[in-house]
């Protein structure tokens, strides 16, 4: 017990990390938010129409983008809630760089009732990993 109380700084700090990194890995999956792999996604695209939302800013999807993907910024996201409403029905897939931003906008769009917002895990760059095309 005293080491404990001598030390509970550094074991806060280390506790602390923990529950960040367990976020990191685990967080999405708090949220409810469902994840695709790239070749997933690609077959909710090709198969079932989905529509595809990158939430990234303006400058890295100049740089490249999927094809027929639609920006929407996450800051400006729920202010543009309703530009999104006639693909309510619809699959949609979510997109940032890594999928990171993109699981947050995967929780707020099931906040507003859209059931079928797919997160692509690893983002953009899992995409180009597994040698998909991105359009300039």
């Amino acid at each position: 017990m005293q080491f404990v109380t001598s030390n509970i700084f550094p074991i806060s700090i280390a506790f602390f990390s923990g529950l960040m990194l367990l976020w990191s890995i685990f967080g999405n999956r708090f949220r409810g938010v469902k994840e695709v792999k790239p070749t997933e996604a690609l077959q909710l695209i090709n198969h079932k129409n989905a529509f595809v939302l990158d939430v990234r800013e303006v400058s890295e999807y100049n740089g490249g983008h999927v094809l027929n993907s639609t920006l929407i910024p996450l800051g400006t996201l729920k202010a543009r809630l309703d530009e999104l409403e006639k693909y309510r029905d619809r699959p949609m897939v979510v997109v940032c760089r890594s999928g990171s931003r993109s699981g947050t906008a995967c929780a707020i769009l099931a906040k507003h009732g859209y059931a079928q917002a797919y997160n692509l895990a690893g983002g953009v760059l899992a995409w180009q990993r597994n040698n998909l095309p991105l359009e300039k």
